[in-house]
């Protein structure tokens, strides 16, 4: 135990390097880690007139399965559920809101490689 500050887990770490990339593309973060009852969102954005639900998962490395891959059928029905709550609260009938999952290879050493995919899924599907 030296005096270097402790490394922040790899999951934060991809949701930090994921706000960074949202940001450089013109969206405002409005959130993160927001809790809605028992389900949590990773991130809250907008862009003009898009609220934007996302999930960022981060992986060390290629895996064979890409990270964006790796939402279950109950991860949705959890994003949903917590989508649902935000939007009995903000819901504005002048916004659009959509899914988008951003998929993070974080290597030890190198370059992280991102993957947004804007508008994954449904609010019902």
């Amino acid at each position: 135990m030296g005096w270097w500050p402790e490394r922040p887990p790899l999951w934060r770490r991809g949701e930090r390097a994921a706000a960074w990339y949202l940001r450089l593309r013109g969206y405002r973060i409005l959130g993160r880690n927001l809790r809605f009852g028992h389900q949590e969102m990773d991130i809250l954005a907008k862009r003009g007139d898009t609220v934007v639900f996302v999930e960022v998962r981060t992986r060390a490395s290629g895996d064979l399965m890409p990270p964006e891959d790796s939402i279950t059928p109950a991860k949705r029905r959890h994003l949903r559920a917590a989508a649902r709550q935000y939007l009995a609260r903000h819901e504005s009938p002048d916004l659009y809101y959509r899914f988008d999952v951003i998929g993070i290879i974080m290597p030890p050493h190198g370059k992280s490689q991102i993957t947004h995919i804007p508008d994954a899924f449904r609010i019902r599907e």
